[in-house]
């Protein structure tokens, strides 16, 4: 599998996520109404040890919060958990149930569920923290746990410590990428935060990579200007620039975040 050559690493990144104000936080999560499919086929799953370590002992339930087309959703189902996928994205929800009838489904937000209050033991968000209203979605959260239920974040993100991924991010504007050391906000119904950190790979072409920037919520969200520029500059980027082959097989660096918090 190739490795592209090693740059020196850039690390000008965020130690803290992006604060959005309401109107844009909308915004960036309308981008994820359509393009289920794609998204379905480009977005990994999460490492075995990083989705157990989310996992309390002898949890039964689970809710998977802004679960979109339920790659998480499915792997807590795999490990024996009844497990609800939720989101506001009819059109993610239903590649979910193109995979699988099992977990049960639910369009709603994280703020505002209408699930039942102590109803789970576990409450997942993968890849999707960074789009709620931090203080309202704690607070729900904790309705509908259990008391010493757990929250459980996880993010797949690129790895920019690796130098030619950093500018491969930059080129796709992956905006949820951020430093070893940065911490998530929590509300106060949650205390003991934990995290655990993974680093792997997973084989990409460059095709495959392109695909990846287009389910990013910054093309989703850009016109075809933008969406033509993003494109262009990762073919230079890609097949110029890296003198990849169309088809050839990489690895592409990753590195998952992973934390847990319980609720008292």
């Amino acid at each position: 599998m190739t490795r592209p050559a090693a740059d020196a690493p850039i690390p000008n990144l965020p130690i803290r996520a992006p604060e959005l104000d309401e109107a844009r936080r909308l915004a960036f999560g309308a981008a994820f109404s359509s393009g289920g499919d794609l998204y379905d086929a480009v977005r990994p799953a999460y490492p075995d040890a990083a989705v157990d370590f989310l996992i309390p002992p002898g949890a039964r339930d689970a809710v998977d919060l802004g679960a979109g087309t339920g790659i998480l959703t499915l792997q807590l189902a795999a490990r024996g958990l009844s497990t609800t996928a939720v989101d506001p994205s009819a059109d993610m929800l239903a590649q979910l149930h193109l995979k699988s009838a099992a977990p049960t489904t639910l369009r709603a937000s994280a703020e505002d569920t209408g699930l039942p209050d102590a109803s789970f033991d576990l409450a997942t968000y993968a890849q999707a923290w960074h789009w709620v209203d931090v203080p309202r979605a704690s607070a729900e959260t904790a309705r509908i746990l259990r008391p010493g239920g757990r929250l459980g974040l996880i993010w797949n993100q690129l790895d920019v410590t690796v130098g030619w991924v950093h500018r491969l991010s930059r080129i796709m504007h992956a905006g949820d990428v951020h430093r070893p050391e940065f911490v998530p906000d929590i509300g106060p119904e949650f205390s003991g935060l934990e995290s655990l950190q993974v680093r792997w790979e997973q084989p990409v072409t460059p095709e495959h990579l392109i695909d990846l920037a287009k389910s990013r919520s910054y093309y989703l969200r850009a016109g075809t200007e933008t969406r033509a520029r993003v494109e262009g500059n990762l073919v230079w980027y890609l097949y110029e620039h890296l003198g990849l082959q169309p088809g050839q097989e990489l690895g592409l660096p990753y590195y998952t975040h992973a934390w847990r918090a319980h609720r008292p």
